[in-house]
């Protein structure tokens, strides 16, 4: 009686490691599958990691979020009046390109699910963008290419264009508020 009480304990304590060590692995799996990193090893978009790194934006983004970001391909760069991104990139502009950037990012996480027709999101930036679903997911016009993916401190919606924050809609919040 004595032995088999003893055997399932053992078991029991077996059993607690392994979930134990399961979860931890998990966390550790996790901790480096952050906004940075998956942009970082999404090919199509290697031009938003070199501006989130010249924004000095990486550790923002590595941080615990949640955020949701519209992440704008390669291509959606290359669609840019010519000379807007070298311009962008350069020391001098860097607030202006963090401004630009913050406008791709939403505090809190928003799967495409939770995105309604005509929802107005409040960006990082101060802005708002529009959400339209008519003709699939669109922000601002920029269309989601690839939606929902996850990280562990929010997620990436991929868009096939770079969305800028225009002063119309700073003047309108500030007339709204009178």
């Amino acid at each position: 009686m004595k032995l088999s009480r003893t055997l399932a304990l053992m078991l029991v304590a077996v059993v607690l490691m392994a979930f134990t060590q399961n979860s931890a692995t998990e966390q550790k799996v996790d901790h480096h599958n952050k906004i940075v990193s998956i942009a970082q090893d999404t090919d199509q978009l290697s031009t938003l990691v070199t501006a989130v790194k010249s924004a000095d934006l990486v550790e923002t983004l590595n941080g615990e979020g949640p955020f949701t970001v519209f992440a704008p391909t390669n291509q959606a760069f290359n669609n840019l009046p010519d000379g807007t991104l070298d311009m962008l990139l350069k020391k001098e502009n860097k607030g202006q390109l963090q401004s630009i950037l913050t406008y791709h990012v939403v505090s809190g996480k928003i799967m495409a699910s939770d995105l309604k027709d005509g929802q107005m999101v409040e960006t990082v930036q101060g802005n708002k963008i529009k959400v339209s679903l008519s003709d699939g997911a669109m922000i601002n016009g920029a269309k989601v290419v690839k939606a929902d993916v996850e990280a562990s401190n929010g997620v990436v919606h991929i868009i096939d264009a770079v969305v800028m924050p225009s002063d119309n809609e700073e003047k309108e919040d500030m007339e709204s508020d009178y």
